[in-house]
Formats: structure tokens, sequence, C-alpha cells
């Protein structure tokens, strides 16, 4: 259990039996009367947040939680297919669940998976992931636009700017926090 003094964003608690995570956290104690704890909560299954004011008596759950290593096997329309590494288990996740994930995930990469009551709710990738570049247009020597930097597409049919030196067929580092590029990848 929770009380109010471990409040704190990041904090993930169990409502209603739903998840939620703090997403905004405030404390204020007025001149006379109990300390007020104010909170932004989302939802961890459907996204929805809101706005809540707890004292200092107040009591929570934690949620039951759970992170696993899969592994991404494949998609089939809105479907995105897992495997347990360790059970061999395997689980569906909708693509809207998965968000901006998708643009960075290839066949049989391993991901870390979040559990509630043994419902997968969301992905977590890599902070860096190597992907091949399918399309760069050519950088013509001497161009002086002002820009130096180029468009392309990697495998998974995200688009992102490059140095120009990055041709087709290049694998690149991308972070996956901030979809930019890194540097060219070394293997």
């Amino acid at each position: 259990m929770y009380t109010s003094s471990d409040l704190r964003k990041g904090l993930k608690i169990e409502i209603d039996g739903e998840p939620y995570v703090i997403t905004k956290f405030d404390f204020s104690k007025p001149g006379k009367g109990q300390a007020l704890y104010r909170c932004h909560l989302r939802n961890m299954v459907t996204g929805n947040g809101f706005d809540k004011t707890y004292r200092s008596n107040d009591k929570f759950k934690k949620a039951p939680l759970d992170e696993r290593q899969m592994q991404f096997l494949y998609s089939q329309g809105e479907e995105y297919n897992f495997m347990d590494n360790q059970s061999y288990e395997q689980y569906i996740i909708m693509k809207d669940q998965l968000a901006d994930v998708i643009d960075f995930m290839i066949d049989n990469m391993n991901v870390d998976v979040l559990l509630f009551n043994d419902n997968p709710i969301g992905v977590t990738l890599a902070n860096f992931v190597t992907l091949e570049v399918t399309r760069a247009d050519p950088w013509v020597k001497g161009d002086t636009s002002g820009t130096d930097t180029k468009p392309v597409t990697v495998e998974t049919g995200y688009e992102l700017q490059v140095p120009p030196f990055v041709e087709e067929g290049d694998r690149i580092q991308i972070d996956t926090r901030t979809g930019s590029y890194l540097t060219r990848a070394k293997d």
C-alpha cells in the first residue's frame, strides 16, 4: 500500500481495478488543514487522463504490473504478435496500444512488454535501435541550399532526417525516445 506521501511523478497505482500512472504532481500545504496532493493521472489501458486531489490520509494500492522480455514475431493488420522468451506463450497487442514504438520494431526484436493482470498494455523498446535505410535520395555535392540533412526511410517505413553521407543500404542507429538519427551502425 502507498500513502499520499509516496505520490510522485511516474508512480503506478491501482484505482477501481485499473492501472494509472501519475503524469503531473504538485504538493501544497495550506496555512490550516491537511496537506493537498494534486495529481494528473493517466489510465495505462485506455490512455484517458484526469486531475484528482488527495489528502494526507489517503491510501493507494500498488498496481499489479509485471514486465517481461518478449520477442516481436509479426504483425497482421492491427494485431501485433509477441512471444514470451521464458514460457513461449504468445500475446497479441493492438496497434493503438503500441503508439510510436511500431516505427522502430522489426521482426524477431526483443522488447519489454508491460502486463497488467497478465494482459499486455504496453511495450518499451531499447533506447537505441539499428535499422537499415531502404530509401535515401542522392545528395548533390556542392548543394548549398543551407540544409545539412536529407530525408530517408528505414525498413519499418519510418522517415527521419540524416546527414547527407547516409546512403540506401546503410544501417543507422536511431534514438527511440526522440526518433532522431544518432550514427551509422558499425556492423
